[in-house]
């Protein structure tokens, strides 16, 4: 009887778990046997590691092999696995492999031919793999890698991280016969993002400048108009002016897409934009699913921005679900006794027709009076208090063409300009906070309002009706995001009633 183990890991939600791979060859028939609560992919890797050794022409036991993947209560899923059983199989029949499997945490999936293939969630397993280990004092001296895994594994970039492209080339690593490349060895320039720019945009000088300040406070923005009227060209420009994400922001961004299992490796270096279909589900836009939940939209928007078009086609009961992340800025999903939480720090675009038909001028609408006016009778009224930018978006008195537009580039470093000024403010308060659309209410009222006149016309609107308390957060937000753009230092009756200009089209009394 000969027994070998290694490490490996699962992911769950933005965080991962080292997962014990121990396997052991010993009397009975033969076959492969592999415990510890594992999903499909596991179950199934038991076929693909024994043609991956046999073509790669290292030796199989002829016995029984039993593999246990411990701590056994710990759902785990994913064909992450399939290289550290192979080679904890393969360890068990050579004393060589021993030293330095044992240190080591190994993940990839195993084609049949023996080739090495990407595995999702790598940088939460390299961070558990070094964070994990250090809290509890059993660090791993080797974290062994696909390359089809380095560009994403480089944005960390340590040493103890080791790249193999084969199950040959991994065995012969671990008995001693060959050295893996590093990180070091990874060009891991990003590649030019292309995002279409405002200069496309014709006339429509208003709503320019409405997606400016949306962009330059983090603000959730609701467009309504005909279509034709630009909504769409709009929101698709808007992460053209947004800054580059930060170092931090792209390990988090990238590995929120590495999760989800529909990257390529790719690294995420500008504010992702993401649009789903209108008939997108509650599970498609917050996250879920069988076993443990995928993350949704919403998380894949992380840092970025969310576009929902033909925002009226959307089931209530799924829009709704939008109004915890907006206020957390994460999602947790709870399954059997285990809750994964997934960030959620996004800005809201929506888009809508002014009825079925679409036609701007009401005189002229084929619907109903009653169809018009219920027409976005999903969008709840605590959604829409949420939202910061009310706009109107129109097609009359544009022009075919011009040739002074305003690029993004332009656009850009006002925005810029405007957020180093407010993450100056906020940093001096010890706020975890960047953007004005993200500051706490009590803190704005308690610690910066708006001059006298300014919070004047705000506490007479809060009197009256028209605006709820969370809509006294939301303007005084959206004032110090206007101040910002204008190098005011505290917002003005002007800059007050810019904001409410801004919100004009919410509906009064809307239900906090």
């Amino acid at each position: 009887m000969a027994l070998a183990s290694t490490y490996s890991a699962t992911v769950e939600g933005i965080g991962a778990h080292r997962v014990t791979v121990e396997a052991n060859v010993g009397p009975g028939l033969p076959g492969m046997h592999i415990v510890g609560l594992g999903d499909k992919a596991v179950g199934e890797s038991r076929d693909r590691i024994r043609t991956a050794v046999a073509n790669s022409t290292l030796r199989w036991p002829r016995t029984k092999v039993m593999v246990s993947l411990s701590p056994a209560n710990l759902p785990k899923a994913g064909s992450q696995f399939d290289l550290a059983v192979a080679l904890a199989v393969l360890a068990s029949m050579d004393p060589r492999a021993e030293r330095r499997l044992a240190r080591s945490l190994i993940v990839g999936e195993l084609g049949l031919a023996g080739q090495l293939r990407r595995v999702d969630g790598i940088l939460q397993i390299i961070l558990e793999a070094l964070d994990g280990g250090a809290e509890s004092g059993d660090s791993v001296d080797a974290i062994l890698i696909p390359e089809g895994n380095a560009t994403e594994a480089a944005l960390i970039g340590h040493p103890a991280v080791k790249i193999a492209r084969s199950l040959t080339e991994a065995w012969q690593w671990v008995i001693g016969e060959r050295e893996l490349p590093g990180l070091d060895t990874v060009n891991h320039t990003a590649q030019p993002v292309h995002t279409p720019d405002f200069r496309d945009i014709v006339g429509q000088e208003h709503e320019r400048r409405a997606m400016e300040i949306a962009a330059a406070g983090a603000h959730h923005v609701l467009m309504i108009g005909s279509p034709g009227s630009g909504k769409s060209m709009l929101a698709e420009r808007l992460p053209s002016i947004l800054p580059d994400l930060t170092p931090e922001q792209v390990v988090e961004a990238t590995a929120i897409h590495s999760i989800s299992g529909n990257s390529t490796g790719e690294v995420i270096v500008r504010a992702p934009f993401v649009a789903p279909h209108p008939s997108l589900g509650r599970a498609a836009l917050i996250g879920g699913g069988s076993g443990i939940p995928r993350p949704g939209a919403v998380s894949h928007a992380h840092h970025g921005v969310l576009f929902l078009d033909e925002v009226s086609e959307i089931d209530a009961h799924t829009l709704d679900a939008l109004r915890v992340p907006l206020e957390k800025g994460e999602v947790r999903l709870t399954r059997a006794r285990r809750e994964v939480v997934y960030p959620a720090d996004f800005q809201l675009v929506m888009a809508a027709n002014p009825c079925r038909c679409g036609v701007e001028n009401a005189a002229k609408c084929s619907c109903s009076p009653s169809e018009r006016a219920n027409y976005l009778r999903n969008l709840s009224g605590p959604l829409r208090d949420r939202v910061d930018i009310s706009l109107s978006t129109s097609s009359v008195g544009t022009v075919i063409s011009s040739s002074d537009n305003e690029p993004s580039e332009a656009i850009a470093q006002r925005v810029l300009a405007a957020r180093d000024r407010a993450a100056h403010r906020w940093s001096r308060t010890g706020l975890p906070v960047l953007t004005n659309g993200r500051v706490p209410g009590p803190v704005l009222r308690r610690d910066f309002p708006a001059t006298e006149d300014g919070m004047g016309v705000i506490s007479s609107a809060l009197a009256d009706g028209t605006i709820t308390q969370r809509g006294v957060d939301r303007l005084l937000r959206l004032a110090w995001t206007v101040a910002d753009l204008g190098g005011v230092a505290q917002p003005r009756l002007a800059e007050v009633m810019d904001a409410m200009d801004l919100r004009s089209a919410q509906q009064a009394g809307v239900m906090a």
